[in-house]
């Protein structure tokens, strides 16, 4: 136990992530997604009408990465936005009833993934690691709104 005490948070959460995504990927593949789309549809999915570069800025990707991903979205029927803009630029994107139910599909089989992954944890240590990882990327009322994320956008939930 002294020894992950002992590791950086982003060393931990990145040697997860190293072994997640290609299992992630290859759950996806059988669908037609790939991770940065899968993410764009559970991002869709929480929170409706985000702009390409909401979503770009809140992925870390660049804009025209984020174009690209929600054209292929688009294309492939599970994504649509209006084909001018209600006001500027913006394009805001929703998840189509066929994305939805892919998402759905997807989210199944990373699940899957993610079972594998931690198969050697106890189902309540899935639980905590879960409930820990999601505590500690969303703090606090108080404190979330002293220091909001970098691209933080105001949600309604």
């Amino acid at each position: 136990m002294a020894e992950s005490e002992d590791q950086p948070l982003g060393f931990l959460v990145r040697r997860l992530m190293a072994r997640l995504r290609p299992q992630a990927t290859m759950a996806l593949r059988p669908l037609g997604l790939g991770l940065p789309e899968f993410v764009c549809l559970r991002i869709l999915d929480d929170d409706p009408g985000r702009t390409s570069a909401e979503l770009a800025r809140h992925t870390h990707v660049t804009a025209q990465a984020m174009n690209q991903v929600l054209q292929g979205l688009q294309d492939m029927g599970l994504v649509t936005r209006p084909a001018t803009a209600p006001s500027g630029r913006a394009l805001p994107a929703q998840l189509t009833r066929k994305g939805s139910a892919l998402l759905k599909r997807a989210e199944a089989a990373v699940g899957e993934a993610d079972d594998q992954l931690l198969a050697h944890l106890s189902h309540a240590d899935r639980r905590e690691l879960k409930r820990l990882l999601f505590q500690a990327g969303n703090p606090p009322a108080d404190d979330a709104a002293a220091c909001p994320p970098r691209g933080a956008v105001a949600r309604g939930h």
